[in-house]
C-alpha cells in the first residue's frame, strides 16, 4: 500500500507543476548553452529521455536504445527545424512518456531491437519538437550539439538508474517505471487541454 501511495503522491506532484510542456520559454534560445538546458527544463523530455536509458538497461541494451535514441532524434530536430511547430506533437510526446513508463513497470521482454524501434519512434518526436525551437541562425549548430549532450548524459543517468533498480526486489523495482507512467498520464491530460 505505501508503494501505491508514493506512485500517487510522485503523480500529483508532477500534475502540479504547471510548466510540464517542455516548450515555453526557449524563444530567444540561442547557442550551446540554451541546447545543454533545454532537455532539462522540461518533464516530459526530462522523463522520457530517462524511461529510455531504464528501458536499455532492463532489455541488456545500454549502448544500442541510446544510440538509437540520439541518431532519430537527431533526424526529428533536422525534421521539426524544417516544418517548425506541428499540430498534435505535444499530445505524442505525453504518450511517449507513458508508454515508455508502462514498458518499464511492466518490465517487458522484446528484442533490443524492438526495444529500440519503440526509442527511435519516440526521439522522432521528441527531436521535432527540439528542431522547430532550433534557432535559425548560426547558433542552431550549437543549440543542437548542447541538446544531444544534454540528452547522452540523461540516457547513462537512466541506464545507471536501471541498472540500480534492478537489484531492488521485486514491486520497488518497477516503482520508476510506474513514476513515468504517471507522469505520462498527468502530461497527456495538461496536452488535451
Amino acid at each position: 500500500m505505501k508503494t501505491n501511495q508514493r506512485l500517487l503522491a510522485a503523480a500529483l506532484f508532477l500534475a502540479a507543476i504547471p510548466a510540464a510542456s517542455a516548450h515555453p520559454g526557449h524563444d530567444g534560445a540561442t547557442g550551446l548553452t540554451s541546447g545543454l538546458l533545454h532537455p532539462l527544463t522540461g518533464w516530459d523530455h526530462l522523463l522520457a529521455i530517462i524511461a529510455v536509458g531504464l528501458l536499455a538497461a532492463q532489455l541488456r541494451a545500454p549502448r544500442l536504445l541510446p544510440a538509437v535514441f540520439l541518431a532519430a532524434m537527431s533526424l526529428g530536430a533536422l525534421l521539426g527545424h524544417w516544418t517548425g511547430p506541428v499540430s498534435g506533437l505535444e499530445q505524442g510526446i505525453a504518450a511517449s512518456v507513458f508508454v515508455l513508463g508502462l514498458l518499464v513497470a511492466l518490465r517487458v521482454r522484446m528484442p533490443a531491437g524492438a526495444g529500440a524501434a519503440w526509442a527511435g519512434a519516440f526521439a522522432l518526436l521528441h527531436g521535432a519538437a527540439h528542431g522547430a525551437e532550433m534557432p535559425a541562425s548560426a547558433g542552431g549548430l550549437a543549440y543542437g550539439c548542447g541538446f544531444l549532450a544534454a540528452t547522452a548524459l540523461l540516457l547513462a543517468a537512466g541506464v545507471a538508474a536501471g541498472s540500480l533498480s534492478a537489484r531492488l526486489p521485486g514491486r520497488a523495482s518497477r516503482a520508476p517505471g510506474w513514476i513515468v507512467a504517471a507522469a505520462g498520464l498527468a502530461l497527456m491530460a495538461m496536452a488535451s487541454q
